[in-house]
């Protein structure tokens, strides 16, 4: 029987059922509810006729209590509009819980882009062996990481799950108490959540979904791909940031890096002592029972973190000792369910993830030179009386042949000590959890060949004299750092010391490239285009020196921090950018939303895998030809002109401050980080954290950094009657089509009626007139380009799936936009109303929930 089409799915299986279960919520015998029910369907209502009517917020809320709650008390009205927040939230919740329930519905979980389709298309060209072999090397690492953009509580998450299980169960009794539940639950964090809360919140997916999920996976390729051999290669693993990122934190310190470790520990411990309970409830056969028993009063000792004699080989060694007993004498019974828990072991060891350590360049500098500092004020001959005064190539030197010890007794410094220490950490959680527990160390904003030789010099003189087991990452992130990135790749591989030490590590470099600072600093296209670019330098640079070059991206949730469709990406590069692994962060709402649920992280895992697999094994030259590479090279300078004149505009940050919700962000709890890395008073572009960036042009409806520059540099090959050129690359280049198709999505979650209000403006009037007027020609051009007649006219279902959410939180956006114009007036009068402003201010912090987790990649 034939599927039907996806819209239709989805419309059957979410729209229906979202309306079914709203309809109930609505009814819940809960005063504040069923008043909120019937009078929120009629502010809706008022919000969509009085846009359509070219209306501004004010008017509508305005319109709205006269015509419908003339009787109501200002006090009584602002009470109102907090219930509408309050309500929204949940329907959120709602539409999510349908949507997770109905994820292997509407999506075709033996499609293009799975593990099933990929093996039966290999399997059709006889190419089974060269799949093998590339699995045998190929590796996926997502890396979930300290930056939340979701706002759900750990109460609400476990709702959600509840929910969306009952949905699927459709048992209407238990829907109906879940909802219930939400009704009471509160969604507000009082307090800020510390990073070590952010690690417990993240290692619950670990736990309950990618502990399944990826041996699910692993499982399938061994047994499918493989024929049930054993598989050297992880193929899939997951890295972790929470407690280990302190990169503008100064909250992340020493001590909760060794306690996230402790905790990630003590959570793949508990999943293999549930499992071995399981098993041992089957393997009840003579000369087993014993070998069970030990296992499992051994972990469960570890598990209370007791002293255990076993260790991780000892474990892999008694169960497959138990395995070959099963297969000689029992009939292999439960040996599958016995290799499942072997490939567990193989992927997760006794760490879980891996627990990378990232600091900026610039903190770094400031500790490195108070370390030279109080070892040349304390007579130390580590480093040379005139360290200071040398060149960066002579300090690369000194670097490159420091030896020796540092005594941490010596450090006053509170953040040089915090630093080492760190260091300290790493060479500890390696001890008690193996080497791929914490191997790792990012440097953001590294900008050159000394930043990284003074990691190199800590991490020996800390804890590494002999056997460096740390890996170094720079990370690349404006403009111009990308394109210098290969000439210090260079500089690095033809130290000595550093050539060596790659050398030791199997010849291996991480190089991370950043998207979401990329696109803020250069704009969509650009930042895109960039990165390409300075992968194909850096894969051309480290093959010369017979280096491979792993490239961690470092990408947000939506398209304008390198979100969106991620795997047509990677399905797009072609043989001249290394790809023999496939590492990304994923983080907040891309976590929950894509990874959330046992079947969207197989799905969305399984993806990933064929996309890089797809690139590597594919026939067809995915090669950009000389003139594609032209037309892709004006287009990006193009672009990029036209958003470092919109940057440079004298009202961009004024904009941003006063219009946007970008103060209100660092007023949400959400996270353990401030909004911004400096400690300046004013706003400072380059201070400014991508997620709240972003995400303030996401509250505004106007989704800037997704598009904005893509129009004008369409419109100059309009202009010069070649728009044919521009066409051809879409046409021929995946990597373009997946940039527009992206960009479109941007483009379908704004909303300048919301907004337009703005235009009149006596201030910023003419600067909402460049946006919207960006705006307009960038839909008009992308829909000649693609020839379609609305955006997103290929993905029906997704588009639908958007369409509700902006329409559920319409109501909310409205009433955003009357609190932030209400703060405006208060403030300017005479006297302020203080209590009125901090009122409205909590009104638009409270906002920003709703609308966030509604969006699921708004930031």
């Amino acid at each position: 029987m034939s599927k039907q089409p996806k819209l239709t799915r989805f419309n059957q299986s979410v729209l229906s059922k979202y309306q079914i279960y709203n309809a109930i919520f609505m009814t819940l015998p809960f005063d504040a509810v069923t008043k909120t029910g019937v009078l929120l369907p009629l502010f809706h209502e008022t919000c969509q006729k009085g846009f359509s009517d070219g209306n501004d917020p004010t008017t509508i809320v305005n319109t709205f209590f006269e015509k419908y709650q003339a009787r109501r008390t200002p006090e009584s009205q602002i009470n109102l509009l907090f219930r509408f927040i309050q309500y929204i939230e949940r329907q959120v919740v709602l539409f999510d819980a349908i949507e997770d329930a109905a994820f292997p519905i509407v999506n075709n979980m033996d499609g293009i882009g799975t593990l099933r389709s990929l093996k039966e298309t290999v399997t059709a060209e006889n190419k089974l062996e060269l799949l093998q072999k590339y699995l045998e090397e190929f590796k996926v690492r997502i890396v979930l990481t300290a930056h939340p953009t979701q706002f759900y509580p750990g109460s609400v998450l476990g709702i959600i799950t509840d929910l969306t299980e009952a949905i699927k169960e459709n048992d209407l009794l238990r829907i109906n108490d879940l909802l219930a539940q939400l009704g009471k639950t509160p969604f507000f964090k009082h307090e800020k959540p510390t990073p070590y809360d952010e690690a417990v919140s993240l290692i619950w997916y670990l736990e309950n979904v990618f502990y399944k999920s990826f041996g699910d996976i692993f499982d399938y390729i061994q047994q499918n791909i493989f024929d049930g051999k054993e598989i050297d290669n992880d193929i899939i693993n997951i890295g972790f940031w929470p407690g280990g990122d302190r990169d503008g934190n100064p909250f992340v310190t020493p001590e909760i890096t060794l306690k996230v470790a402790e905790r990630l520990r003590e959570t793949i411990i508990k999943n293999y002592y549930r499992d071995i309970r399981s098993l041992k409830r089957k393997l009840t056969f003579r000369g087993v029972e014993d070998s069970m028993a030990m296992l499992e009063r051994e972990l469960y000792t570890l598990r209370i973190g007791n002293p255990s004699e076993l260790t991780l080989e000892g474990f892999k060694a008694e169960l497959n000792a138990i395995k070959d007993l099963i297969i000689s004498r029992d009939n292999s019974l439960y040996v599958p369910e016995i290799n499942s828990l072997l490939n567990k072991i193989h992927l997760f060891g006794f760490h879980f993830s891996t627990l990378d350590i990232r600091q900026d360049s610039r903190a770094h500098e400031k500790v490195f030179t108070n370390l030279v500092q109080t070892l040349l004020d304390s007579g130390n001959t580590i480093f040379p009386k005139n360290y200071f005064d040398l060149s960066q190539p002579e300090k690369v030197e000194v670097l490159t042949n420091v030896h020796g010890k540092i005594d941490l007794s010596m450090i006053t410094d509170e953040d040089t000590l915090k630093t080492l220490k760190t260091i300290e950490a790493i060479k500890t959680i390696q001890q008690t959890n193996g080497e791929k527990a914490c191997n790792r160390y990012i440097i953001s904003n590294n900008q050159s060949t000394l930043h990284v030789m003074e990691l190199f010099a800590m991490l020996k003189l800390v804890s590494f004299q002999e056997d460096m087991s740390v890996d170094i990452g720079p990370l690349f992130e404006t403009i111009t750092d990308l394109e210098n990135s290969h000439a210090i790749m260079e500089e690095l591989y033809t130290n000595p010391a550093y050539s060596a030490h790659l050398k030791s590590r199997g010849n291996k470099q991480t190089i991370m490239l950043g998207f979401s600072d990329g696109t803020k600093d250069g704009g969509y296209l650009m930042a895109n285009w960039a990165i390409f670019k300075a992968k194909e330098r850096l894969t051309e640079i480290s093959r010369k020196y017979d280096v491979t070059a792993i490239f961690f991206d470092g990408r947000g949730g939506p398209p304008a921090r390198g979100g969106g469709k991620t795997h047509n990406f990677y399905a797009s590069l072609g043989p001249t950018i290394e790809s023999k692994e496939v590492q990304l962060t994923i983080q907040g709402q891309t976590i929950s939303s894509n990874f959330g649920t046992l079947d969207s992280s197989q799905y969305n895992l399984e993806q990933l895998i064929s996309s890089g697999v797809y690139n590597k094994m594919s026939t067809t030259d995915l090669r950009m030809t000389p003139d594609n590479r032209d037309v892709m090279s004006n287009l990006a300078e193009l672009s990029y002109k036209a958003y470092a004149d919109f940057k440079a505009h004298p009202k961009f940050i004024p904009y941003l401050e006063n219009m946007s919700t970008l103060k209100y962000y660092a007023m949400t709890n959400i996270g353990s980080r401030p909004s911004k890395r400096g400690k300046s008073e004013g706003l400072v572009f380059e201070d400014l954290r991508a997620i709240p960036f972003v995400g303030s042009w996401a509250q505004l409806k106007q989704n800037v950094p997704g598009f904005f520059g893509v129009g004008t540099a369409l419109k100059y090959y309009e202009d010069a009657n070649e728009f044919d050129k521009v066409q051809h690359l879409f046409k021929t280049s995946s990597f373009f089509k997946t940039l527009i198709e992206n960009s479109m999505m941007s483009l379908s979650k704004s909303f300048f009626d919301l907004t337009k209000y703005m235009s009149e403006d006596p201030e910023y009037g003419a600067f909402w007139n460049i946006i919207h007027d960006e705006y307009v020609t960038t839909k008009r051009l992308i829909l000649k380009l693609t020839g379609y007649q609305e955006l997103m006219q290929e993905e029906p279902s997704g588009k639908a799936s958007i369409n509700i959410r902006e329409s559920i939180v319409l109501p909310l956006l409205t009433i955003q936009q009357f609190a932030l114009k209400k703060i405006h007036e208060l403030e300017k009068a005479s006297p302020r109303d203080e209590e009125q402003i901090k009122i409205y201010q909590k009104i638009v912090t409270r906002s920003l929930f709703g609308n966030i987790n509604a969006s699921r990649n708004s930031a």
